[in-house]
């Protein structure tokens, strides 16, 4: 196998160039000779229209290029540029650019194999050996490696149910064929370790048992955000677009939210969501906020999360833990009583994955010892590993439980941002700390990023009113309120 090695345009000397042309090649070569690898791959996408009046005319394949040439390259070639046109500041040279998926003269050649092994033959969904072209082999995208991604034992059987979670479980049951309307999008919120992923794979697993030909793709927003970068660098836009939009029977993205911020991964994201949704092809997404609290997301995709079910995952309740408990003994073979399930439940409160790691510390350290899991040993190791909470609230306690809620950071809390949302998990706090602590209205302003007293008054008296009136702000102060309970307990 070879390979052609990529060339950047040159000029023949029997057709002598213009002075802006031969600047252009000089500033060229010295850029280049900083990263020739990176440079060739990101210069393939890139053409030269000219260099007059101080301006200089590039096309790029798309904006994504553009953006990063702009970032990475264009201050040197600027720099180099300058020098040699003899001007005392870069600042005097200006880039002029323009768009093009047709580069006629892309500054480099792209890399490209001139000869290539025969494609391997390729499993696809039902078993059956079919050799396939390059560009449509499934590869990385198998379904051993589906399969591989999923844990065996994130199941709906292993799933514990209750009222925290029923929603959700009920709408991801039914998003896999299980009976019951099925919504389209479903997204899935909650916080870390509550268990979004668990009904992912969950979903994932019964499709593929009940129809193996299924062509399912299971990836986290980093990842499809990596895939797209990858893709726009090596020109493989219709390969992942197929990926995504044609060869796609289930999207199933965990943790959304990532996509924040990414305008042109969201842009790609926008348009793969409306291709399978106006096929009535399932698509389910985790996050752990509420669409609307989703910053830095454009309206549009928002609108979209919300137009199909969105089932939130909240905190389980003492009953609930105990359930968990219990299940992942059961599944790890581990022998617990009640007494000991319920102190374990009753220790770790806001998190499922950090229960059933304290159950399996305690089956790890009962194996290295030998010593058997009892109240005494539960009790001591819990000790050991679980700082003793204070007996007196605090404002941070407060502050802790509504950013828990509403799903929000304790910086998004403090900060200046007017959001609606953050802003009323805010006055929320500040009214709870008023009644629950006594607390003065400048000792709140202080602990609420320096905020004026005026400030923290305004925000009261609008939740009390809003208590009065809005049926849904009294929920939310009562899961607050119940939240604060159960950790004073």
């Amino acid at each position: 196998m070879t390979i052609e090695t990529p060339q950047v345009q040159t000029l023949h000397a029997d057709h002598p160039a213009p002075p802006g042309e031969r600047l252009w090649t000089d500033a060229l070569e010295q850029t280049r000779s900083r990263s020739p690898a990176s440079f060739e791959q990101w210069f393939s996408s890139v053409q030269y229209d000219g260099f007059e009046n101080r301006v200089l005319a590039l096309t790029a394949r798309d904006e994504f290029v553009r953006d990063w040439v702009k970032a990475h390259f264009i201050p040197d070639l600027l720099g180099h540029l300058a020098r040699l046109a003899g001007e005392a500041n870069q600042a005097n040279l200006r880039v002029k650019w323009s768009i093009s998926n047709r580069l006629e003269r892309p500054v480099c050649q792209a890399r490209r194999r001139t000869s290539e092994p025969p494609p391997p033959s390729a499993t696809h969904g039902s078993g059956n050996t079919v050799g396939r072209p390059r560009s449509e082999r499934p590869s990385r995208y198998s379904r051993a490696q589906l399969t591989a991604a999923l844990n065996p034992k994130h199941t709906f059987p292993n799933f514990v149910v209750g009222p925290s979670n029923e929603l959700a479980h009920a709408a991801a049951f039914a998003s896999a064929g299980g009976g019951g309307p099925r919504y389209n999008p479903l997204f899935i919120a909650g916080g870390t370790g509550l268990g979004k992923t668990h009904l992912m794979h969950a979903i994932a697993h019964k499709v593929l048992d009940e129809r193996p030909d299924s062509r399912i793709v299971y990836v986290s927003a980093e990842h499809f955000t990596n895939e797209f970068i990858e893709a726009l660098q090596h020109h493989k836009m219709d390969e992942f677009r197929s990926r995504y939009r044609t060869d796609c029977d289930l999207l199933l993205v965990d943790d959304i939210q990532f996509l924040a911020g990414r305008e042109q991964t969201q842009e790609e994201f926008f348009h793969t969501f409306n291709a399978l949704h106006d096929a009535d092809r399932p698509i389910i997404v985790t996050s752990d906020k509420y669409p609307q609290q989703l910053q830095r997301m454009p309206e549009r995709l928002v609108s979209r999360f919300t137009s199909g079910l969105v089932a939130d995952i909240q905190t389980p309740q003492l009953e609930t833990r105990v359930a968990i408990v219990r299940k992942k003994a059961e599944l790890e073979g581990i022998e617990l009583s009640d007494e000991v399930a319920v102190m374990l439940a009753q220790s770790v409160q806001s998190n499922v994955r950090e229960l059933e790691g304290a159950l399996i510390r305690l089956a790890a350290k009962s194996s290295l010892t030998g010593r058997l899991i009892d109240e005494e040993f539960t009790l001591g190791e819990l000790a050991m590993v679980s700082p003793r909470r204070p007996e007196l609230m605090s404002v941070e306690d407060i502050q802790r439980a509504v950013c828990g809620h509403f799903r929000l950071s304790n910086t998004d809390l403090l900060s200046k941002d007017r959001h609606k949302s953050v802003a009323f998990a805010r006055q929320v706090a500040m009214y709870l700390c008023r009644q629950r602590l006594k607390c003065s209205f400048p000792e709140l302003g202080r602990a609420f990023g320096n905020r004026d007293h005026t400030t923290v008054m305004s925000a009261v008296r609008r939740v009390e009113a809003l208590r009065q009136r809005d049926p849904q702000v009294n929920m939310h102060l009562e899961a607050i309120e119940q939240r604060l309970a159960s950790s004073e307990s």
